[in-house]
């Protein structure tokens, strides 16, 4: 069972092992084993005099000793071992697997299956562990870009999404979002996406507003912007895209602050209508970085502006420019040209509703360009959001935009006219003693 240092060594080994060691190494260069058998001996002395420093050295040694040697299947044996011993203290189990690693890292000819072994024998020694967590979450991600190279996607994910490294007190909060970053590409590369945004919450985001996170910002919503377009949740993608155009990096290189903008633009016209939608479009299309954009600008222009638009003519005008976006228009995204249709024709319906009380079908589709059956599920789905109210009079093909008012609403209209009426009565009055008094005064 492990334990914590004590305060003071009962024993202090160090002139003992400065003696000892130089006696081991030349016994270790013919006979290896009888090497061992010394250090063990050592170490156990050390160990149950709790002389930390000394321990340390004593396991270093016999790290030292079998991987030097390419004896890596006997260093795991000593491994577990050695943390099973009684009264181990646990600054010396973190210290020999610290130095494992560090051997293994340098060993860059080390077999494959070897090396998976190691991983997992340090993965079982610090299993449930709290002072070797940050070790075995290492290890672990090694482990994991084996498989990922292996294409062992799934046990990749598995093996790496155990770990809940942001309870880990001793990690660096860069390495922590870096796991979780990790965990979240794996999740996405299998298809887990509700795993994904799960994980993407454990990422405060007024964390990687400090500049010295600013790379792994943008790789963090670059992710984000993977999850909303599988989710279609173009107004969050938006968001995302304006995170990276306010980057300062981002900022600083021209060719990525269009890119970042262009498809800001691009999803918020994507974006069903909504209260936040409307406000983040009218306030991106005053950034005067827009009018460097001539194609884009002239896009969100017509979707902020009250007026109707033809989707044949919409479609003829920007499929050139949006065909040739890597993101938004893609061949893997064939269902956002439905989506843009979608958004024109309820742009003209919100428009036509601003300018007509009522309208007849057959006038209405041929606004719209769509069939009778078409337009009247437009405006079902639009009435269904609040958007804006409509009733169909299918007998005599009347569609009625005019909200009818109840009584109270009739009955404060009537009252505001009245008062209306009184005060245009009053000023008239006021108006006519005026010119009387002025022309009594000429006569005079």
């Amino acid at each position: 069972m492990s334990r914590d240092a004590p305060m003071k060594a009962e024993k202090d080994y160090t002139e003992i092992l400065a003696q000892e060691f130089p006696k081991i190494d030349a016994l270790a260069v013919n006979d290896c084993s009888g090497a061992l058998e010394q250090l063990s001996v050592l170490e156990k002395k050390v160990r149950q005099a709790a002389d930390l420093v000394s321990s340390k050295e004593v396991l270093g040694k016999i790290v030292e000793l079998l991987a030097s040697r390419g004896k890596w299947d006997e260093l795991d044996e000593q491994l577990v071992l050695l943390s099973k011993k009684h009264g181990q203290l646990k600054l010396s189990i973190q210290f020999m697997v610290q130095e494992i690693m560090r051997h293994m890292a340098a060993a860059t000819q080390m077999d494959l299956s070897v090396r998976i072994k190691a991983i997992e024998t340090i993965r079982t020694v610090t299993e449930n562990k709290i002072f070797v967590e940050v070790e075995r979450a290492r290890v672990t991600k090694e482990l994991c870009q084996i498989k990922r190279d292996q294409n062992k996607l799934k046990e990749a994910c598995e093996i790496l999404c155990e770990l809940q490294v942001e309870t880990y007190g001793s990690m660096e909060m860069s390495e922590k979002i870096q796991f979780i970053l990790e965990q979240m590409e794996l999740s996405i590369l299998t298809n887990e996406f509700s795993q994904a945004t799960v994980l993407s919450r454990k990422i405060l985001k007024k964390t990687l507003n400090n500049p010295k996170y600013e790379e792994l910002k943008l790789e963090y919503y670059q992710l984000l912007i993977k999850i909303g377009l599988h989710k279609k949740e173009y107004l969050e993608v938006a968001q995302y895209y304006l995170e990276v155009y306010n980057t300062k990096s981002i900022k600083d290189d021209e060719a990525k602050w269009k890119d970042a903008l262009t498809h800001v633009i691009y999803f918020l016209v994507l974006s069903p209508y909504g209260n936040l939608q409307n406000d983040l479009i009218h306030k991106i299309q005053l950034d005067n970085n827009v009018k460097k954009l001539e194609v884009q600008e002239s896009l969100i222009k017509i979707f902020t502006t009250q007026e109707l638009m033809r989707w044949p003519i919409v479609k003829t005008t920007y499929e050139p420019v949006l065909n040739a976006d890597a993101v938004a228009f893609t061949a893997d995204h064939p269902d956002h040209w439905e989506e843009l249709q979608e958004r024109v024709i309820e742009h003209n319906l919100r428009v036509v509703s601003e300018y007509y009380s009522r309208i007849t079908l057959a006038r209405l589709n041929e606004l719209l360009d769509l069939t009778e059956s078409q337009t009247e599920t437009y405006i079902s789905n639009l009435v269904n959001q609040g958007i804006i109210y409509a009733k169909v009079n299918r007998p005599a093909k009347i569609v009625n935009f005019e909200k009818p008012k109840d009584s109270s609403e009739l009955l404060n209209d009537w009252s505001r006219n009245i008062d209306d009426l009184l005060d245009n009565i009053e000023t008239i009055g006021h108006l006519i003693t005026k010119e009387e008094i002025m022309h009594g005064l000429k006569a005079k």
